[in-house]
Order: C-alpha cells, then sequence, then structure tokens
C-alpha cells in the first residue's frame, strides 16, 4: 500500500500541500494502525479458537464461546473504524472539491491578450 498512497502523493493530490491534507493523512496511518493491532490480535483468538477445536475437552470448548465472542467484538471494531475513516475521507474530498471549484471560479486569466472574461466572470467595462 505504501507504493501507491505516499505521503508526498496525497499531500500533493488531494490539497496541493496543505495542513488539511497533511492532517487526514495522519488519520489514515493512525486508524490502518489501530485495524491492525486488532487484526493481529485475532489472528492470535483464531489460532487459539482452532487448538481449543482441536482438543475437543469440554474446558477448552467452553473457553472459545468467550473467544469467539471477543473475535466478533474485535471485527465490529474494525468495521467501525473503516466506516469512520471513509466517511472522514469522503467529507474532506468533498470539501477539497469544493475549494478547488471556488477557487478555480474565482482565477483571473492574465494570458488572455484580448481581455476576454473567463467563464463567470463580468465583463471589464470599457473606459
Amino acid at each position: 500500500m505504501e507504493d501507491i498512497m505516499t505521503r508526498e502523493n496525497v499531500s500533493s493530490e488531494l490539497a496541493n500541500g496543505s495542513n488539511e491534507a497533511e492532517r487526514v493523512w495522519e488519520t489514515f496511518q493512525k486508524r490502518f494502525s489501530q485495524v491492525q493491532v486488532i487484526l493481529d490480535k485475532n489472528r492470535l483468538l483464531i489460532k487459539q479458537i482452532s487448538q481449543n477445536h482441536e482438543s475437543r475437552t469440554p474446558e477448552d470448548l467452553a473457553k472459545n464461546v468467550k473467544l469467539i465472542r471477543e473475535l466478533n467484538t474485535n471485527i465490529a471494531q474494525v468495521v467501525e473504524i473503516y466506516a469512520s475513516l471513509s466517511s472522514e475521507f469522503v467529507m474532506f474530498m468533498s470539501e477539497n472539491v469544493t475549494e478547488r471549484n471556488s477557487t478555480s471560479f474565482m482565477r483571473v486569466d492574465t494570458e488572455d491578450s484580448n481581455n476576454q472574461p473567463i467563464s463567470g466572470q463580468k465583463k471589464p467595462r470599457q473606459s
């Protein structure tokens, strides 16, 4: 994932180096780290559940009930983190697009030798 999505790419592509893009990037890193910790715990839980299941002792099978509940709780946390991250990203992108549209609407074209107005601008007054 690091090859596709680097800090520099996100900063330049999303907001041309704005502080907001940096905050979004840090949020991504923090949330993905949280998810990775949970997934690592789940891997250990699944291993323990499998071992308990293979032993087939009543005590180990009873332990699995608790372990499976913990696993389900962890999965729900991962879903919650991804949902939150997704909505934050959509909100950032919506704000970013709105911001870019408003700045491009207000842009003045200085290279136009005929002094023609850009779409959305009033024609200059003749003196």
